[in-house]
């Protein structure tokens, strides 16, 4: 056998020995993570109900420090005045109890999936509704002790919390919600809970609500005094502020639209009665189905919210040109009523007049008598001559524009139609001009007013 195949097997032994003494140390090295797991927490040696000291071993409380990870938002009801969200749970403290020999830092920290194994803080979530942990396919859960004596405590649950809403500025508001934390029974002597320095709340980059947008976010403290203590307790408030675009589209542009089809009756010939009656009566039915449908999807409320000013105000208009439609026709009978008076009268003076006629000429032989050349002052002919006299002396009155347009309409119920193919845009254009300004203007108060909070 020759030089080189003595060396190949020289090499292929040192090869398996140096794998199996690795093999050895790994099993070794998980050997002692099992033998310091058993020290720490074996039976009779660390006792879970007893709560970790204050800082530097001291009697004070224990100190825990907050962190949180927003993975979703799911959904923001209105109606149920609610918000479910997703998130990584993380709590941090020092329980010296926990300390151990890192192995020259080769043991930089030991695992755990039971979390009764240790003493655990008591938090819990004082707006919650419902909530659940995640199971699949393992619990979603792990605590790890750091040689110093570290514990980290890490689970992703997933809530429903309470979310009281002002809907004054609805569609046009911005919402609150908060998440809040506190102890259930230990008080601030003996725990007290922090948020953990730098950046204490984090959320996902591609958060993605359908009808809200997250702006921004801010940690407090919300210590609470009972009878029984005060207890420390953390939040963070999420602002959410309403995408309108939905609600542009959706409601006030078809709001509108019906306004104006209502306006179309003013533009259709007095006597087209079905047709007017019918499109009134239409748009009226369509305006209240479209608030009715507004107002199903919202909680009931004891104040105004600006939806209820802008459908209220719509319905006002739909309804108004279905009544000017009742008193155009009510004024088109009245002008026909009085056209037919005229009609009577001018046949009833033609009458008389030729009577009159036919009475001149039988009595062609009677006698005149003479007229007085001079009459006297209290004549009542000379009064009246006196007084028309006056009336052409005085200078005559210049018509104003709106009388001389509006005499080129003479009957009263056309004059109805056309003031309000006018009026009726001008008084909703001031409505919307009032309204968008009054409302948009309250947002910007509101957005200087919530960082106060």
């Amino acid at each position: 056998m020759g030089t080189g195949h003595y060396f190949w097997a020289i090499f292929y032994f040192t090869s398996l020995c140096s794998a199996s003494l690795a093999n050895n140390a790994k099993i070794n090295f998980r050997e002692k993570e099992k033998k310091v797991l058993d020290q720490i927490l074996g039976a009779g040696k660390y006792d879970a109900r007893i709560r970790p000291s204050g800082i530097n071993g001291t009697d004070g409380p224990a100190i825990v420090r907050i962190n949180l990870f927003v993975r979703s938002i799911m959904t923001i009801s209105d109606i149920k005045m609610e918000y479910s969200v997703q998130l990584t749970f993380r709590e941090q403290w020092t329980d010296e109890r926990l300390k151990f020999d890192d192995i020259q830092g080769r043991l930089k920290y030991l695992t755990l999936t039971e979390a009764n194994r240790v003493w655990m803080p008591d938090l819990f979530f004082s707006n919650e509704k419902e909530g659940h942990f995640h199971n699949i396919i393992m619990p979603n859960v792990y605590i790890r002790i750091f040689p110093n004596g570290s514990v980290l405590y890490s689970i992703r649950i997933s809530l429903t919390l309470a979310c009281p809403m002002n809907l004054k500025l609805y569609p046009l508001d911005r919402q609150i919600c908060s998440l809040r934390m506190a102890s259930y029974g230990w008080t601030t002597n003996d725990l007290v809970f922090l948020w953990k320095e730098g950046d204490p709340v984090q959320v996902v980059k591609n958060l993605h609500l359908p009808r809200f947008t997250l702006e921004k976010f801010l940690t407090d403290y919300c210590n609470s005094k009972t009878n029984t203590g005060e207890y420390s307790c953390l939040k963070v408030d999420l602002l959410f502020k309403r995408e309108f675009s939905y609600y542009l589209i959706q409601i006030y542009i078809p709001c509108c639209m019906l306004v104006i089809v209502s306006w179309v009756s003013f533009w259709l010939d007095q006597g087209a009665v079905p047709a007017r009656v019918s499109l009134g009566v239409t748009t009226l039915l369509t305006m209240a189905t479209q608030t009715s449908g507004i107002n199903a999807s919202l909680p009931p409320v004891s104040y105004t919210k600006a939806i209820d000013v802008w459908t209220g105000v719509c319905l006002t208009f739909v309804f108004g040109a279905l009544l000017e439609f009742a008193l155009v026709n009510y004024a088109s009978r009245s002008d026909m009523h009085k056209e037919n008076m005229k009609k009577k009268r001018r046949d009833l003076e033609q009458a008389s007049l030729d009577a009159a006629s036919d009475l001149l000429d039988t009595d062609s032989n009677a006698t005149f008598a003479m007229k007085p050349l001079v009459r006297h002052p209290g004549d009542p002919l000379a009064l009246e001559k006196l007084r028309q006299c006056e009336v052409h002396m005085q200078p005559p009155k210049r018509p104003s524009c709106c009388k001389t347009w509006l005499s080129k309409f003479p009957t009263r119920s056309k004059r109805i139609d056309v003031i309000s193919r006018i009026t009726f845009p001008l008084v909703f254009a001031l409505f919307n001009l009032v309204y968008w300004s009054t409302y948009l203007f309250r947002e910007e108060e509101d957005e200087t007013v919530l960082p106060l909070l």
